[in-house]
């Protein structure tokens, strides 16, 4: 069997393929809130004057906060997803 490998096919399991960083973090907003959002990710951008847009500017800059921000999301999303067994 010759198949060719699907560069696709890496992306598979990575809950995160596909999905925007504006569209993450309005669904963490919509969840959480600012306020909420401010305690679990200590961050200027989500305690001071909060805006989807100051946020997305410092989080494409700032890995370390990405990351943790991205994480929230797929802990959240996990914990609403029923379990497929």
């Amino acid at each position: 069997m010759n198949e060719k490998i699907n560069p696709n096919n890496k992306q598979l399991n990575n809950p995160l393929h596909g999905v925007r960083l504006i569209d993450i973090l309005e669904h963490l907003v919509a969840n959480y809130g600012w306020e909420e959002l401010g305690m679990r990710i200590k961050i200027r951008c989500f305690n001071s004057d909060p805006s989807i847009k100051s946020s997305l500017k410092f989080l494409r800059k700032t890995p370390w906060a990405r990351e943790k921000v991205e994480l929230l999301y797929i802990q959240l999303i996990q914990k609403n997803t029923p379990d497929r067994r």
